[in-house]
């Protein structure tokens, strides 16, 4: 296998098609190896994986620990630097990535702003992730998300896909629409209130890369006509307006009654938590693949981690 590229995983334009794929393999042999042989079970013996997390995570973090545990690493943990920490000191996070490149041979990373990753990846000696930038980017979901799509459908092009809530708030979304721009015969469909309208630089890139796009407001217009309804919930703690919040919130519930409205062949998707946008009683549909969307999580994320990590 050719030499992993990237020092840095900090956004989803890092990544092109053929990067996508060498991700994609290497994680289909960590999701074969958990139910096989083992035979990376000790491929990060000896290694230290920090996960510095400036914000709330379950998901994410657990399935990065759990990575890097089931590949025979190592992992020192905070669940809340900004609280926990001496960020609550006061410490920059220059510093702080300047402290844990003495201490660990890779951090991931979860902060409230926006190009935080970038900024440590400047001056970090060792591999940092992105876990998450405020309301930028979250590639590794992204990578996630992505790889969800691909197992779903036999072949991309031509796939209509339905991002629906918030999206002027939601990096998950954001990430993951500069990955689509990787595949042909790609449309997306913007379905969220006014206030929470997907950003002009992603309309922008994905006119670049002439995918098309149109935005819409009534979620019934689209769910019978897309291949894939990707959820997210209404980002209470991203409004700095309350107002803003209330007029968004609980607008776009994908309700039984549209989820019968779907394609047989479509898929419903979801970065996870949920509010009340999707009702439990979708989950045992066929079609509700937002559990197995994170269990690929843990696969993708084994896979960025033993590509950085054994160069």
């Amino acid at each position: 296998m050719a030499a992993f590229p990237l020092n840095h995983v900090i956004e989803s334009q890092q990544f092109d098609r053929d990067l996508l794929e060498t991700v994609f393999r290497t994680a289909d042999q960590m999701k074969a190896d958990l139910s096989g042989e083992r035979r990376f079970a000790k491929a990060l013996e000896g290694r230290i994986m920090a996960s510095l997390f400036y914000e709330p995570s379950t998901r994410t973090r657990f399935s990065f620990e759990s990575a890097m545990l089931r590949l025979g690493g190592a992992v020192i943990t905070t669940e809340n630097a900004r609280e926990f920490s001496s960020a609550a000191k006061g410490e920059s996070l220059a510093d702080s990535t300047r402290i844990m490149n003495g201490y660990a041979d890779v951090i991931v990373m979860r902060h409230n702003e926006a190009g935080s990753a970038a900024r440590a990846s400047e001056i970090s000696r060792i591999p940092v992730i992105n876990a998450g930038d405020g309301a930028g980017q979250h590639p590794t979901q992204a990578l996630l998300d992505m790889y969800t799509i691909v197992d779903a459908f036999d072949g991309i092009r031509g796939l209509k896909i339905a991002m629906v809530g918030d999206l002027r708030y939601g990096r998950t979304v954001r990430s993951l629409a500069y990955l689509l721009t990787k595949y042909e015969g790609v449309e997306i469909a913007f379905v969220s209130p006014p206030v929470c309208k997907m950003e002009g630089d992603i309309k922008a890139y994905l006119d670049r890369n002439q995918v098309p796009w149109h935005e819409e407001t009534n979620l019934d217009q689209v769910v019978a006509k897309v291949d894939c309804v990707y959820m997210t919930r209404i980002q209470k703690e991203r409004f700095h307006d309350p107002e803003d919040y209330q007029a968004a919130a609980g607008q776009y519930i994908l309700t039984p009654e549209r989820v019968r409205a779907m394609k047989p062949s479509a898929i419903i998707m979801h970065p996870l938590p949920r509010v009340d946008e999707i009702p439990k009683d979708v989950d045992d549909d066929p079609r509700a693949r937002y559990f197995e969307q994170a269990q690929n999580g843990l696969y993708i994320r084994m896979a960025l981690l033993y590509l950085l990590l054994s160069k």
